[in-house]
């Protein structure tokens, strides 16, 4: 249940977590960087009202007579209508109204109104909604241009609203008033002047808008707010003394120091008249990209699932596989968020990847946590008992070792020192204490060396397995071996000692016995049990090495040992005798 609690950890705060500041952010930057940007379509033009032509003109605001002029050079220069993203909600104060008025009913134009936060709001009949009139943005209020302009041509509401991070991404093709009714967008409006268009339509779903048709062009796509995604084209540029327009619609603004406010944007500060052709621009696009309203559920679910997957990879397989798992999942999720945004679907998956590197790097941890303190608890119990080299094969497979206790074919070597009574009597207690341990360290390292486990020390004697707790070959034979070579080092170590050894083969049960505070690694059974009856029986028979029938009947045994058949004995618990052998050179 443990393993469980960090991935629903996540799942349970991941629609809280979707909604946080940061992660809208880090959403909308996966955004910007990946949509892409299209080419032009040809049909816009900008003409920027610079610095040097506003000096020229005296400053601003230019007398409308002169913009009538400018009106005029543009009509005859060919463009095919004029967008005006600047408000006139005043007279002008050189009386140039009237002409200005005039020159614009000369060709389709628009004028821009902007937001004042007043709560008033001009009439704008032509719009109809295909379901509930919900959705929307509602304006403040909107400051309207100076009616005898406004009653001679169409206007447009240059709104520009940001995003969480304060930057423009989405327009809305067509703001809401108080009363429901609807205001366009000047980059929407100049549709209407173009196209000679009578109504939008707005067609709404349970969420809000869904689509904006205009007639003439595909209905686009919006969100629930009927705003459109910008794609942030590069339409060309002109001036008044160039005034390259021919065949275009353009839109007219100020880029002088001072006039018109610099909006924050993915592609850096842009003025008005910019950020309303790049709306206009992005009506047209096919494909354009947009945030459908299921955009939510399918990022919380590809989350749940993803995390999940990545999380059970590094619980269930090997540390190489899960990685590889890992891994894949996370180019899978990344080669999918981006195929979708691609195909204009705004569905973010960067916090989904995030989640994934977080979950992945925790798991992975505690994975490695597990697997450290299991490699030391190994070698705790383990290194005074097994050669280094087996200590180490355990830990890069502890799977190999079963705690608890398995059924196991093993080999069993017991040794007793004779004698030892008498011997503590004669010598010093110091004395008696370093013999036996030079005596046990003899045996521990032959034992260790042959590739066996020494189990545990039993006073002055000593238990060890062949087998257990990793595989050995030929165990049978590396523990009769095992005994000869201790024998021989203790005579020649010249401790004044004599050592009895027990060898039997058989099933035992080996893993971790004792109770729930202390236990060890160590085997029980009736081939354990006989071992040590058989260790017991060299004094009985003169040997010093004694092994039993099951031992050397083995398979496996070398018949390159040369054995002596003993007199069968009877042992404790035994109702038939025993055959037992011993070194033919013992």
């Amino acid at each position: 249940m443990k393993r469980l609690l960090l991935p629903i950890l996540i799942i349970l705060l991941t629609p809280v977590v979707y909604q946080s500041t940061p992660l809208q952010i880090l959403k909308l930057k996966v955004f910007d960087n990946f949509v892409t940007t299209p080419d032009p379509s040809g049909n816009f033009v900008i003409l920027n009202i610079t610095e040097d032509d506003v000096e020229r003109e005296g400053g601003w605001p230019i007398p409308r007579q002169r913009l009538a002029e400018i009106q005029l050079d543009l009509i005859n220069n060919g463009a095919m209508g004029i967008g005006w993203v600047v408000s006139f909600p005043q007279k002008d104060r050189m009386g140039g109204d009237e002409i200005f008025a005039e020159t614009l009913q000369f060709a389709p134009s628009v004028l821009a109104m902007f937001e004042d936060g007043k709560g008033n709001y001009p009439s704008s009949p032509g719009t109809v909604v295909l379901g509930d009139n919900n959705g929307g943005i509602i304006s403040s209020g909107v400051k309207s241009n100076l009616p005898l302009l406004s009653n001679h041509t169409l206007q447009g509401l240059a709104i520009a609203p940001t995003d969480i991070d304060q930057l423009v991404r989405r327009i809305p093709l067509l703001v809401k008033t108080p009363n429901n009714e609807w205001i366009p967008s000047f980059g929407t409006q100049i549709y209407k002047s173009l196209l000679g268009v009578k109504t939008y339509i707005i067609k709404t779903n349970d969420n809000g808008i869904e689509e904006i048709s205009i007639q003439g062009i595909p209905p686009v796509k919006t969100d629930s707010l009927g705003r459109k995604w910008i794609s942030w084209v590069d339409t060309e540029q002109t001036t008044l003394k160039e005034m390259y327009v021919a065949g275009k619609f353009v839109f007219v603004g100020v880029t002088a120091n001072g006039v018109m406010p610099q909006i924050a944007t993915p592609v850096g500060l842009l003025e008005p008249h910019k950020i309303q052709t790049a709306l206009a621009e992005s009506i047209l696009i096919q494909d354009s990209p947009y945030i459908p309203d299921y955009a939510l559920a399918v990022e919380i679910l590809s989350l749940m699932v993803f995390v999940s997957l990545v999380w059970f990879a590094l619980h269930l397989l090997g540390i190489t596989w899960s990685i590889a798992v890992g891994t894949t999942l996370m180019i899978i999720t990344a080669s999918v968020g981006y195929i979708l945004i691609q195909k204009g679907l705004l569905i973010d998956v960067s916090w989904t990847l995030v989640s994934e590197f977080i979950t992945g790097s925790i798991a992975f941890y505690l994975r490695f946590r597990q697997q450290y303190k299991l490699r030391q608890q190994i070698k705790k119990q383990f290194e005074h008992y097994l050669d280094p080299r087996q200590v180490k094969k355990l830990q890069d497979d502890p799977s190999s070792l079963v705690l608890g206790g398995e059924k196991r074919y093993c080999t069993f070597l017991f040794s007793d020192v004779r004698g030892f009574t008498a011997m503590s009597e004669k010598l010093e207690p110091e004395e008696v204490t370093k013999i036996m341990n030079k005596a046990l360290t003899i045996q521990a390292d032959a034992v260790k060396k042959h590739g066996g486990m020494v189990d545990k020390y039993i006073g002055d004697a000593m238990m060890a397995i062949f087998n257990a707790p990793i595989d050995l070959p030929n165990h049978e034979t590396v523990a009769v071996l095992c005994a000869e070579e201790i024998q021989d080092n203790i005579k020649k170590a010249n401790l004044g000692i004599e050592i009895g050894l027990g060898v039997n083969t058989g099933y035992a049960v080996v893993g971790n016995m004792g109770s729930d505070t202390r236990f060890d690694y160590s085997a029980i059974g009736d081939a354990v049990n006989l071992a040590a009856r058989l260790e017991s029986s060299t004094k009985d028979v003169g040997e010093d090495i004694v092994i039993g029938y099951d031992t050397i009947s083995a398979s496996s045994f070398s018949d390159q040992i040369m054995l002596k058949e003993l007199d069968s004995i009877f042992v404790k618990g035994k109702q038939k005798p025993i055959k037992i052998y011993t070194l033919q050179n013992g």
